[in-house]
């Protein structure tokens, strides 16, 4: 069970706070931040609000002030004393605003991805409709676990995080159909060619690694794929990710 150090919800109209609400499962878009340090830094934290901020108008969440009330409610939830490392959640509908802290989990080498056929509705957007993901997740060791969401015999990304796979030095990412997170498209700014392709399945035996990456997760090497048989060949791109992802955290500056 998740524990949180943070859970609030707030109707949209006035920001009056109200009962919790996670709103998984409801028609509306979230983003997840890594806060950490004393004073807390939040990395990526402008990608983040913007993405968001313009999920809210394919979803028809509409204010004026979105943008602002969101500053708002994360300042008056974060303690600039406090020393983090968590993941902050916001997540939105027509009529609410929820926001929660719960402790980030580290993932470890020894990292497993399960094959599961599941798909996200409109994987495009990062939207709530989670909630067969969460089953999954819930009975899983989420520091050296993951599912694999595969469709078609494609597969496409994680419950959590987005996928790249490598093979004899070149970068390969699924071609479409799968929520392009900010630290994807961080990542991807640092490598001089991703090639976008379909992800078989039956190909994942000829990847020398697969690497997660995401705000929770951060940069996480996959050690086995148990249903088919692949182990990690090598730690030698992971490693290089890990590099730019420990600068950009380096350098990341204070939240204010």
């Amino acid at each position: 069970m998740v524990k949180y150090l943070l859970k609030k919800s707030y109707r949209l109209k006035d920001l009056k706070e109200i009962k919790f609400n996670d709103l998984w499962g409801d028609h509306g878009v979230f983003t997840t931040m890594w806060i950490y340090g004393v004073p807390p830094k939040i990395l990526f934290f402008k990608d983040h609000i913007n993405n968001l901020v313009k999920s809210t108008k394919s979803y028809s969440i509409v204010k004026p002030t979105i943008k602002s009330d969101i500053l708002r409610l994360i300042k008056d939830n974060v303690n600039l004393t406090k020393k983090y490392n968590h993941l902050l959640r916001i997540a939105l509908n027509k009529n609410t605003i929820s926001i929660s802290l719960r402790k980030r989990i580290k993932p470890k080498l020894n990292f497993n991805l399960k094959l599961v056929n599941l798909k996200r509705p409109k994987p495009e957007f990062k939207n709530l409709k989670y909630k067969q993901i969460l089953k999954h997740l819930s009975k899983m060791d989420n520091s050296s676990s993951d599912i694999g969401l595969c469709s078609n015999n494609k597969i496409f990304e994680t419950g959590t995080s987005n996928l790249i796979f490598i093979k004899d030095g070149s970068v390969y990412s699924p071609k479409s159909k799968f929520y392009k997170g900010i630290t994807y498209k961080f990542f991807k700014s640092k490598v001089k060619k991703v090639i976008n392709k379909d992800i078989f399945v039956k190909s994942l035996k000829e990847f020398d690694e697969i690497i997660l990456i995401g705000s929770g997760k951060g940069v996480a090497s996959v050690k086995t794929v148990d249903q088919i048989k692949w182990k990690r060949k090598s730690l030698k791109f992971y490693n290089i990710l890990f590099k730019h992802y420990n600068l950009a955290i380096n350098n990341c500056p204070k939240y204010k």
